[in-house]
Order: structure tokens, then sequence, then C-alpha cells
């Protein structure tokens, strides 16, 4: 029998001491101004004092100027502002007037930026999302969707005529891919484009109801031209005389008449009505009725027919020709995984400065504690902040890589960066949308207000994860792509950068777990950014040897399709946990470079948070293969947890440090100062 049976006295002091020792952590887990913190030994281990000025250096990107610029132009302008309660077509008119005045008034000219400074136009993306999500999606759709359809997939001619027009937004165009029936399946689309030799001319025809485009931007009220995206048919050239489908090209059909703005003959619209989100931009339906349109409005890079009705290649298959035209498209989700960073930031900081400002409940007779002094707080928002910071270097080295494709044409970047910007499209706007959630949680009943913003940046957000491609079915291109990866592996071939990783991932991660560093449990150990990435590759390895097994057992009896849908779970699960991979490689890269040592200090308390608290999540993946022992995996939720305690302590200066300004933020409880003072008086006070 131990000592505390035997002397019932002795075991109600330690139970005492432990409620005592509790009751700190309850009472005042890490107010900055409690005299019980210092009891606390995880106070005094480590005191950070980043500075603002030296993390926003280096987070800045290369064209902060050209986003002071956006930002100034719209805050010398209230006119241009949107408001919080605004209706659908007033806010339809709005965005097209911010982006005339951004274009004809500020300068700045996105669709320049687009063809020769793809970093640029980005941060221009960024910016004006944070003026108003529905200004940045108009503007992706009126630049990088339809110009860029245009300069991308069509040849000098079509540059020569089109690009000044699109430019200073004498052309305003569409482009009108999706339809009622189908969306994420390009390849099925049923609107036809049949070539008449005679009139030397392609008719457009929409076949049935399942083909009108449908969601088509700019479509309902604005544009003129449209980018539509057809089936492309050659009478009298197939089998047996019949008709040739030779699959999906791209053609610039005017929807509307330059001058008076009326639908051109055989052009119907409508208007899709109010939307959940985005109502600044006005989305249409199109139905085509034999619309001609000039043989020249083919756009011909990958596919062109002759005046005698030849069609031409330099691609030999429709498969090949279909991958090289949604490739050329791939800017668009590099766009969106990029302003869903931006939004994340907007979210995390109004959530931030709120829950610091915020104060309840606390000891008794003792004032009342900053809601973010609460642990359960810090394990909502602390993580997301580290993610935050993660996705920001991940998505900037995206945007680097998309520069450098269109540079340089190489074979392997064109590889990485589809890849890539699949995976993080789809990884990133997911997380954001259900960030965004939990930060309105975050702040109570003030988050509820419209003015603070969280509606309108969830309900105008929500969309990113559908278009530019279905966040599930880009998974599905991710994990197809390693899987492709894989098996070349073993027939000699190379990797690209982004999958180098997987050389060594046969081996030495799939070899049996070393039971001796399964058990290491040292914090030196734990935010060592080696033992970091080599969990996160075991597990994305693990997961790539089970599915390709798996997929090879069911192909047998369910054949390739059904053998793909009885491991979806599994490859969406290994396709995120690539991602997940080459995030944190790129940030452990950020702050390895970071030349401050103070700011590379707070960098990597920041990294091993966003590090150890996913490897917490997914912990029974590595505990069922016996990578991380009882104890480690005990020591891991126990370091996530302190380091979640110490980020709080520095959280204002990395939020402080995205260096967003107060139109961007706009919320009155996320100001930087005096947010009470401006909530009431945003409400008649």
């Amino acid at each position: 029998m131990d000592d505390s049976r035997r002397n019932p006295s002795s075991g109600d002091e330690a139970a005492l001491r432990r409620i005592q020792r509790l009751s700190l952590h309850l009472y005042c887990p890490s107010a900055p101004l409690s005299g019980e913190l210092s009891l606390l030994p995880c106070r005094a281990k480590r005191n950070l004092s980043p500075s603002v000025e030296s993390l926003s250096e280096y987070m800045r990107g290369p064209h902060r100027d050209i986003q002071a610029r956006i930002f100034e132009f719209f805050q010398s302008r209230p006119d241009l502002q949107t408001p919080v309660e605004i209706s659908m077509a007033e806010h339809r008119q709005l965005c097209m007037r911010q982006m005339m005045a951004l274009v004809r008034d500020a300068g700045i000219r996105p669709f320049r930026y687009l063809d020769e400074n793809p970093s640029a136009y980005f941060a221009v993306a960024e910016a004006v999302g944070g003026v108003d999500i529905s200004l940045g999606i108009k503007m992706g759709v009126q630049f990088s969707l339809w110009g860029g359809s245009v300069i991308n997939l069509g040849t000098k001619k079509h540059r020569d005529k089109y690009f000044d027009g699109i430019d200073n937004l004498d052309y305003p165009g569409c482009f009108a891919m999706t339809e009622l029936h189908h969306g994420s399946n390009v390849q099925a689309l049923q609107t036809t484009a049949t070539f008449d030799p005679i009139t030397d001319e392609f008719v457009i025809n929409t076949p049935n109801d399942g083909a009108i485009k449908w969601w088509i931007g700019n479509a309902a009220v604005h544009g003129k031209f449209a980018s539509v995206f057809a089936r492309l048919i050659l009478p009298l050239q197939g089998k047996g005389g019949k008709s040739a489908d030779m699959g999906i090209h791209a053609f610039i059909v005017p929807i509307r008449d330059l001058e008076t703005h009326a639908l051109l003959p055989g052009v119907e619209i409508h208007d899709c009505g109010h939307k959940v989100g985005l109502n600044g931009v006005d989305n249409g339906a199109l139905r085509f009725s034999q619309v001609r349109v000039p043989r020249d409005n083919l756009l011909n890079r990958f596919g062109d027919v002759s005046r005698d009705g030849k069609y031409t290649s330099s691609l030999p298959t429709v498969n090949k020709r279909f991958a090289a035209t949604l490739g050329e498209l791939v800017g668009g989700r590099v766009g969106l995984a990029y302003t869903s960073v931006g939004v994340l930031k907007i979210a995390v900081t109004i959530t931030v400065r709120y829950s610091l400002l915020r104060q309840q409940f606390g000891p008794p007779r003792k004032p009342e504690v900053s809601v973010l002094d609460y642990q359960s707080q810090q394990h909502r928002l602390m993580p997301m902040l580290a993610s935050t910071y993660a996705f920001h270097f991940a998505t900037q080295y995206l945007v680097d890589k998309y520069s450098e494709m269109k540079k340089t044409n190489d074979d392997q970047v064109v590889g990485d960066v589809h890849a890539l910007s699949a995976g993080l499209k789809s990884y990133v706007t997911s997380y954001t949308a259900r960030s965004i959630s939990t930060c309105r949680e975050s702040c109570g009943g003030h988050g509820y207000a419209a003015v603070n913003r969280f509606g309108i940046l969830r309900n105008d957000h929500d969309i990113f994860q559908t278009f530019e491609g279905d966040n599930t079915v880009l998974l599905q291109q991710v994990a197809g792509d390693l899987l492709k990866r894989y098996q070349e592996k073993f027939k000699g071939g190379t990797l690209t950068v982004t999958w180098n990783y997987l050389r060594e991932s046969m081996s030495s991660y799939l070899s049996q777990p070393n039971p001796v560093t399964a058990r290491w449990e040292g914090e030196d150990h734990l935010r060592d950014p080696k033992f970091q990435l080599d969990a996160f590759r075991h597990r994305t390895s693990r997961l790539l040897q089970s599915v390709a097994a798996r997929l090879q057992k069911h192909t047998k009896t369910l054949g390739s399709f059904g053998a793909w849908n009885r491991c979806l779970n599994h490859l969406l699960t290994l396709a995120e946990s690539h991602i997940e991979s080459v995030v944190l490689a790129k940030f452990i890269d950020a702050v390895q470079n970071c030349p401050d040592a103070n700011t590379r200090e707070v960098l990597k308390l920041v990294c091993d948070l966003y590090a150890l608290d996913r490897i917490w999540k997914d912990i029974g993946t590595y505990r069922n293969v016996d990578y991380v022992a009882p104890n480690k995996a005990k020591a891991i939720h126990k370091l996530t947890d302190y380091l979640s305690f110490q980020v709080r302590g520095v959280a204002r200066e990395l939020v402080d440090a995205f260096d967003l300004p107060d139109l961007v933020i706009r919320a009155p409880i996320g100001m930087a100062s005096e947010a009470y003072e401006q909530y009431t008086q945003n409400v008649g006070f």
C-alpha cells in the first residue's frame, strides 16, 4: 500500500497541491500582467521580443509598392469603397466602377502584369481582394480568364487584335467553360463549334439545355466577348463520312454589340441571380443558337483549321491537346491559393486583435483576463496563425515557380506547377473556409455583426473551394500525379523538384521505425526540423505505398474506375499529406533563410507549432505503425500546447506583421487601437 493510502492527510495534501497547480493554469494560463505567471516555469523559459518591422519586411513580397498604391488610391476614394449593406445591382455596378477606376484613374494595368510579370499580377489580385473580394474575382475573370485565354491559347493575330482592348477595359469579357451539366469534367462539355467550309466560319451551338453555359462571370451585365469552350466538329471528315470530333477548343465569341451593348443574334443570356456571396460579380447563363464567328476566332495555339477545313496540331492526340489547353489556364488556381491566404490573414488578424482586447472572467477578486489567455482560445487560434504563416511562404513559392514556368516553359517546372497549384488551391481554400467560421465563433456575438466582416468574408470566399476546379477533384489530380511519379521511380524516370523526397521514401521512410528514435521525447528532438519533415514524409510515403497496393488489388476485380472509387478517401488523404509536407518544407526553408536572428527565432517558434500541431492531429497514424511511442505522443501533445502558449505571447506582433491597412481590415473589433470606440460609433453612439 502506498503512503497516501496509509496516511490520509498526506494524500489530501498531495491532492491540494495538484488542485493549486491546476488552478494557476485555469485562472491565469498566460496573462502577461498577472503576478501568478511568475510561478509558471514556461513563462521564464523564453522571452521573445519580435520586431514587427523586421517581421513585416521579411514577409513583404517584392511588389508591396504596387499594393500600397492600390490601398492609397481606394483610401482616397470613399465613393469606391464597398459599404456593408448594398444591393446586388448596386454592388455589380460598383465593382465595375472600381475596376475601371483602378485601370484608368490609378494607372494599375493588371493585364500587362499578367503578361510580363506574373508575381506582380498576383500581388495586385491580393490587394484588390482585400478591398473587395468581388472586385478581385471580377478582375480575375477579365484579365486572368478572358484575357489569359486569348494570350495563352491564341496566337499573335489574337494578341494583336485584342490585347489593348482587354487591357484598357474596352473589351470586357467572359470565360465560358462551365455548363449546366458539366463543371469539373471539362472533356465532356457538349457545346459545339462546327466548321462551315462554305462561309469559312464556325457555328457555335448549344445542342440541349444541359449544355447551357452556367455561372459565367461578367456575362449577366458587362461582358461583350466570351471565350467559349466547345467541341470542334469537322463535317464529313470522320470514318464513313461522318463528322469528326476534334475535342475541346476555345473560340472568341462576341456576345454584345460594342456600341449599343445589345445582345447579338443567336446569343441568349439570363442572370444567374442572387448568390450566397460575391454578388458584385454578374454571373450569367448563355445559350447559343447557330452563332457564327470567323475561322480566325479559333484560339489556335494547340490546334488549327485551314481554309479548306483541314485540321493540324503539333500535339498528336485529343488528350494531349486537352491537357495543354487546360495547362495554360493554371494561373487561376495559383491566384486563388494566393488570394485565399490573404483572406485568411484578414480573418486571423481581426480575431487575434479582438481576443487580446476582449476580457472575460478571471481569478476571484481579480481583474478579468484577456480571452486569448484561455488555453481553449489559444488552441483554436495559435495553430491557425501558424498555418497562415506557413501558407504565406508556400504560396509565395508557388507564385515564384509559376513565374519561372512562364519564362522557361521547362517541362519539369510545368509538371511541378500543375500539381502544386492544384494541391495548394484545394488545401488552402478548404482550410481558410473552415477557419473563417472558427474565427467568427471565437469572437462570440460581436463576430456575428456584419460590420465585423466574418459573414462577408465567409460567403465571398466559400466558392473558392469550387471554381477553378472542385477541391475534391483537384486533390485526386495530386494523388494521380503522385502515383505516376511512384511508378516512374521504378522505371528510372526523373522526379520534379516537389517530389524529390520520394527518391528515398521507399527505403528510409518505409523501413521499420527505429524503436529508440520512436521514444525520443526531448524538446530539442521534437523541434528539430529534420524530425518534423521526416515525420510528414514518412506518413506520405506509407500512404502512397499502401494505396498503390490497394489499387492494384482492386483493379483486378473492379476495373480501374471501380478501384479508384473504392480507394478514394485514401487517395484524398494521400494528397493532403503530400501538400502538408511541401508546405512544411517551404516554411523550414523560409526560417533558415531569414537573415535577422531575432526574426528567425520567432519564425522557428511558429514553424514548430505548425509542424507539431499537424503531427498531433494525425497521431493515430503514427501510433498505428509504431513511428511514435506512447510517451513520445504525450510529449508532442504537451509541447504543442506549450508552443501555442508561447505564440500567444507574440500574437499581436505576428498579425501586425501582415501589414494590413485599416482599409482592408475594416472590422471595428479588428482595429489596432480604439476598437470598441469605433464599434460603438459605427452603430451611432
